[in-house]
């Protein structure tokens, strides 16, 4: 079994009348512990109460918070969302909180080192230079990177997602998130197959995901291409959390060989599934328990 660990941001989505536990690393990490039984998150939270109840939702979970750090200035993480008439959500994101300042140490480079085969990470986490140096560090094993590039608001810049890019071996973008990168990188004219192969090339991408919400994604891997299409409609409640559900089957599926038609198709229905759920996270294992089937005769 392949070992997964994520690192940076759990913090809460804010709705106008509820708050819901999420996270880019956490809601990944979140599935992968429900496919696999394994997974380790690396993060930072607030000595308060949102802190208190993300180490109880872990360990009712079954996760392990080993790796979250407790900080004793600054809060837990918060993200106040608002959704369009589409259900595609934005977020308005607090800064200066406890996941900003990941401390490096000691048992965070053993686990990278001797208990984890792909490290999973965005660019939110890497805004403060704290928790950006703590990541970095951690480019230097012979695993596999996957990074899911989660462009937020103005939380990046060229230097960010150059060194990201370079460490990963999975990327993963949205449609809107490669053309900026074409913008920024290539300085070209957008065109989705030559800035996608550029950018293979460029940095020594093994697999390419490119997704675009409800129409379905594109994948890249080495001389192979396969689009998903998404025919089926689905009674959507918000878009919260799709693309982290989508980047764990990418991520098992990668690992694991997949053929490509099949990991599309998976990763894309895992989704959905995520689509016609208030928030990232499942109540319960129903969802899971739908695609498990699916996962393990992958």
């Amino acid at each position: 079994m392949n070992k997964i660990t994520a690192i940076g941001e759990i913090l809460f989505d804010i709705y106008s009348e509820s708050k819901n536990l999420g996270g880019a690393p956490l809601n990944f990490l979140y599935h992968i512990h429900k496919f696999t039984g394994g997974g380790n998150i690396i993060s930072r939270i607030g000595k308060d109460k949102l802190g208190e109840e993300i180490l109880n939702f872990l360990k009712l979970s079954s996760i392990s918070s080993e790796y979250v750090q407790i900080d004793q200035n600054y809060p837990t993480g918060k993200a106040t969302v608002e959704l369009n008439e589409n259900k595609v959500p934005s977020f308005i994101i607090e800064s200066n909180r406890a996941y900003d300042f990941v401390e490096s140490n000691n048992d965070i480079h053993r686990l990278i080192k001797e208990e984890t085969d792909c490290l999973y990470f965005g660019t939110l986490a890497q805004r403060n230079e704290v928790t950006r140096n703590t990541i970095h560090s951690l480019f230097r094993e012979n695993i596999k990177y996957f990074c899911d590039l989660n462009v937020r608001q103005n939380f990046y810049n060229k230097e960010i997602i150059i060194k990201s890019l370079s460490a990963a071996n999975i990327l993963k973008v949205n449609i809107d998130e490669l053309k900026l990168l074409n913008d920024l990188l290539l300085k070209e004219r957008f065109d989705i197959e030559r800035s996608s192969a550029e950018l293979i090339n460029k940095y020594d991408i093994e697999l390419l995901a490119i997704t675009d919400g409800s129409k379905g994604s594109i994948l890249i891997k080495e001389d192979i291409k396969d689009e998903f299409k998404n025919f089926t409609p689905i009674n959507t409640v918000d878009t919260v959390g799709a693309g982290d559900a989508f980047a764990s089957v990418l991520c098992i599926g990668f690992l694991n060989g997949w053929e490509l038609p099949l990991l599309n198709k998976i990763a894309n229905r895992f989704a959905g599934e995520i689509c016609q759920i208030k928030g990232a996270i499942p109540q319960d294992d129903n969802s899971y328990k739908k695609f498990r089937g699916e996962y393990e005769s992958g």
